[in-house]
């Protein structure tokens, strides 16, 4: 079975409007960089770029 520690809850930030969309969980021991994808805004109401917040 997987250890309890690796997962941890992360939030995405719009690049635009800087707002808080989106709450993912990530592995942080395998993925180390920050991550971006490109996601629905519903402030900006268009797919905007949405990076993991510091």
């Amino acid at each position: 079975m997987a250890k309890v520690g690796n997962r941890q809850r992360k939030t995405l930030v719009c690049s635009e409007c800087s707002e808080e969309n989106y709450r993912i969980e990530k592995n942080v021991k395998n993925t180390t960089e920050r991550l971006t994808c490109n996601r629905y805004c519903p402030r900006c109401r268009k797919h905007t770029e949405h990076k993991e917040k510091k």
